[in-house]
């Protein structure tokens, strides 16, 4: 694979594709020097993003809550595929009328663009009828699940049955670690932890089971992080890899969160902004700080999250 030094690239490539999918007022303040490049993503695919949400976040109004706003805040960024939760899988006990609603948006007002992801709690009774009907009513292609919120863990007794059931249906498991950095929690909501050891575990008795991990980077670190990367074939989005070059440092192999020296390659990482709460933006300008090459670029925007969908059907 042809590689291009990150001066090079920065200037020439992700820059100048940045550049075209950010909004006016950003790509008005960038260097002449970069706006003057061709844009290289001209005439290309546009983004997939695995990782956004619909209607409303609990504790505040967001900028772009509404999903008409939405829609066109994400064409503003050229994507043309959305893999969509909803906030209110966070509280909601009526999990059937949470996917339903959800289902409903996506194919009414998604102009296209919106895959609905369900979710399942197994916290609570009937969570297997949850995941028929996400499946074979409302004809969704995964499910997202929030173990801080939804109070299970994979240690969960159900949590192995989840994994196979959806393996057997051939579905995508979305698997959520944060929503929110816990400072920002209300003080009457104090989220609780879960432990993501006993995946590995299970996951490796699953080999052809599709699993992406979101907002995980407080939640997998250290060896942990190495025993995923080695030890299955789970997918990681990049809405929360933070710092500057992260992504690079993390295909690197010299993650800020994990043990140096075991790299994850870029075909395991899908963008995903968590919009609305974090700005499509910030996960653009994440890929534009990282030393990739434009085979890994295109594969993060697009690419690895078309392989991954299409393994699961």
């Amino acid at each position: 694979m042809k590689k291009v030094n990150r001066r090079s690239f920065f200037s020439t490539t992700l820059k100048a594709t940045a550049a075209a999918s950010l909004p006016l007022s950003f790509s008005t303040n960038l260097p002449e020097d970069v706006k003057s490049k061709p844009n290289l993503f001209a005439g290309k695919p546009g983004v997939i993003d695995t990782n956004i949400n619909l209607f409303d976040w609990p504790f505040r109004k967001l900028k772009y809550g509404e999903t008409d706003a939405l829609l066109a805040k994400l064409n503003k960024h050229r994507v043309e595929k959305a893999w969509a939760g909803s906030f209110q899988a966070l509280f909601h006990k009526d999990i059937n009328g949470v996917n339903e609603r959800l289902a409903k948006e996506c194919k009414h007002n998604g102009k296209g663009m919106l895959l609905p992801f369900g979710t399942v709690n197994l916290a609570w009774p009937d969570w297997e009828e949850d995941l028929r009907r996400c499946h074979e009513v409302y004809k969704m292609p995964g499910v997202r699940i929030y173990p801080i919120y939804q109070t299970f863990d994979p240690s969960h007794p159900d949590f192995e049955k989840l994994v196979a059931q959806v393996e057997k249906r051939k579905m995508i498991l979305q698997i959520v670690g944060d929503m929110d950095d816990s400072r920002n929690h209300h003080p009457i909501v104090l989220t609780r932890g879960a432990d993501m050891n006993p995946l590995v575990d299970i996951i490796k008795k699953y080999p052809k089971v599709k699993i992406q991990m979101l907002y995980w980077t407080h939640k997998i670190t250290g060896n942990l992080l190495e025993r995923f990367i080695k030890e299955t074939n789970v997918v990681f989005d990049t809405s929360r890899i933070e710092g500057s070059g992260a992504i690079g440092q993390l295909i690197e192999g010299n993650p800020w969160n994990g043990k140096k020296g075991v790299p994850l390659a870029a075909e395991r990482i899908l963008f995903g902004s968590h919009a609305p709460y974090f700005p499509v933006e910030a996960s653009l300008l994440k890929l534009m700080e990282s030393p990739l090459s434009v085979e890994q670029a295109n594969g993060i925007l697009q690419g690895n999250a078309n392989i991954f969908m299409n393994s699961a059907l």
